[in-house]
């Protein structure tokens, strides 16, 4: 941008100074939610994360950095939903993956999304004997 300042005084004397300013995109933002949502057998539940007064859409390059806890992760499947109610497999169910937990980076092309709104990390249990919780999540844009 080229900004000018003019700087009058008592008697009509002028100075002006212009200079060129350079106003640098922001980097990315994290927002996150740390509150526990307890997976039950055979159950959906969502952890929303609202992103405000941003504009534009998400990048190609999303980041979602989930920590769930759960005894058989093999029973999960993890989605991203975006404000306008699309949905991104993050990580889906698999009856022979029988280690603990899903934790890790997703990295995502949100770039049809708009940034504003109420994302949600959906997770469903699709099998009974094992349950855990949404220990915390965050998406980065």
């Amino acid at each position: 941008y080229s900004v000018s300042l003019t700087v009058t005084d008592n008697a009509g004397a002028t100075h002006t100074k212009t200079a060129s300013v350079t106003v640098a995109a922001p980097g990315p933002q994290v927002y996150s939610n740390g509150a526990d949502y307890a997976i039950k057998d055979l159950t959906t539940v969502e952890s929303p994360i609202a992103v405000i007064g941003r504009n534009g859409n998400a990048p190609t390059a999303a980041k979602v950095i989930i920590a769930i806890e759960h005894s058989f992760r093999g029973d999960l499947r993890v989605d991203l939903v975006a404000p306008d109610g699309s949905v991104y497999l993050i990580k889906n169910y698999n009856t022979t993956d029988s280690a603990d937990d899903v934790r890790g980076t997703a990295t995502l092309n949100l770039s049809s999304e708009a940034l504003s709104g109420t994302w949600k990390l959906r997770v469903r249990d699709n099998y009974v004997n094992d349950i855990g919780k949404i220990d915390s999540w965050s998406i980065e844009f």
